[in-house]
């Protein structure tokens, strides 16, 4: 499996980003896919994950301020970032995974996509 991510950008405070991770390869594999993030300085952590049964998960400091979904026919999920702010300046990173459960921690995934760069600007 193949994971490409994309939607990345610099954005000012309050601002929105929609975030594409399209999965190619052997997809019939997977049944989860998540995002994550790594802020400068930081650990990489757990940001969103939505599973094939429709389950959603969100950090907590999300807020209800993301959106993770899903494009089933076309292999994709989309995380949707709205009301920006500087803290949610990181590398955000898919990821997907063949557990069915829904999965907080990294090392639960297998596969791993390059990671796009979101800096939000005060």
């Amino acid at each position: 499996v193949q994971l490409q991510a994309s939607g990345g950008g610099l954005v000012q405070n309050g601002s929105s980003l929609r975030l594409s991770c399209a999965a190619s390869g052997r997809t019939f594999t997977i049944n989860q896919m998540g995002w994550f993030r790594q802020a400068p300085g930081k650990e990489r952590e757990f940001v969103a994950t939505v599973a094939w049964g429709s389950r959603r998960a969100y950090i907590d400091s999300a807020n209800a301020r993301f959106v993770i979904s899903r494009d089933a026919p076309k292999n994709m999920v989309f995380l949707t970032l709205n009301t920006l702010k500087p803290e949610d300046t990181a590398v955000y990173y898919c990821a997907a995974t063949s557990r069915v459960e829904p999965a907080w921690v990294g090392i639960q995934y297998e596969y791993w996509g390059q990671g796009t760069l979101v800096t939000v600007s005060s």
